[in-house]
């Protein structure tokens, strides 16, 4: 799949996650982070990866999407832990 084909699933997948999510759920896990802001950096990182075709392989938005919530660090470059609080 076309790399700018998977950044528009990507995107689209990742407002919806934002959407979804509450800020008591983020209050929940101690973070100073509200939902827009920690999705709106990820998504920015994953953007980044995808140009630099660190994805290439994947067939979809959702894959990449998967991939990077089961491990941040193995997929993102610039994945800093203090961003989840």
């Amino acid at each position: 799949m076309d790399r700018e084909t998977l950044m528009q699933e990507v995107k689209g997948i990742y407002a919806s996650i934002s959407q979804q999510e509450t800020q008591q759920h983020f209050s929940q896990t101690n973070s100073n982070v509200n939902p827009e802001k920690y999705y709106e950096q990820i998504l920015n990182m994953v953007i980044n990866e995808i140009s630099a075709g660190t994805f290439d392989r994947f067939q979809s938005g959702k894959a990449i999407v998967d991939a990077v919530s089961k491990d941040k660090r193995k997929w993102l470059s610039q994945w800093n832990e203090s961003i989840e609080g």
